[in-house]
């Protein structure tokens, strides 16, 4: 096992400096996940005993790659990773929001619940990604669809202006030659911070081709 599967709560903090508040609002998220997990499925059981390294330095890390983005848009946000994470981070900022989207409700159920408790500033959107017009700096995703189909789902954000910072696996180079075949885009791939088999692909002008 690797020393990142081993983070723990203290040394998240210790890695990431981040504050007592932050750190108590990501311990609330992740009671409150805990619980809403032994009933629906929101994320893989076996990952929540790495909650600090698979889910949570695996969001946070966006922001390093755009520290002054305010505004983010994560599409199929499910249990809230990264998009729950990075309201959590940006809380207090003037001017932060996330606009969390989901097609399934009782996701946003959870997902909203979340943001009331911890008062975050975020909106939680029921419907389709691709059917909604959300102006942004970041569009995001983590385990919501092949890159392809991907940025069909993100493509109006790009057309108000957003760049992309997405979270994916092992497969994502393969994921970006397929992509190709139907958009136009500057891509480049990064390392994750959580995972050796991570990458983070940042996406900019997007076109689709004709």
């Amino acid at each position: 096992m690797t020393e990142a599967a081993l983070l723990d709560a203290a040394g998240f903090q210790a890695r990431t400096g981040v504050s007592d508040a932050v750190m108590a609002d990501l311990e609330t998220f992740r009671q409150r996940l805990e619980t809403a997990n032994a009933h629906m499925n929101l994320v893989g059981p076996a990952s929540l005993p790495d909650y600090w390294n698979r889910h949570v330095l695996d969001s946070a890390q966006l922001l390093d790659h755009a520290p002054d983005a305010l505004t983010w848009a994560d599409l199929g946000a499910g249990a809230g990773f990264p998009g729950v994470v990075l309201a959590i981070l940006l809380k207090g900022r003037p001017d932060a929001h996330v606009w969390l989207i989901d097609s399934l409700n009782k996701r946003c159920k959870f997902l909203q619940a979340v943001v009331d408790e911890l008062a975050l500033p975020a909106t939680v959107i029921w419907g389709r990604a691709e059917e909604q017009r959300v102006t942004v700096d970041i569009v995001t995703a983590r385990a919501v669809a092949a890159m392809e189909t991907l940025l069909g789902y993100a493509q109006p954000c790009f057309d108000r202006g957003a760049q992309g910072l997405f979270l994916k696996g092992e497969k994502a180079e393969a994921e970006l030659t397929q992509a190709w075949k139907s958009w136009r885009f500057e891509a480049e791939v990064l390392p994750s911070v959580s995972d050796a088999r991570g990458r983070i692909v940042s996406i900019g002008n997007l076109k689709r081709v004709r």
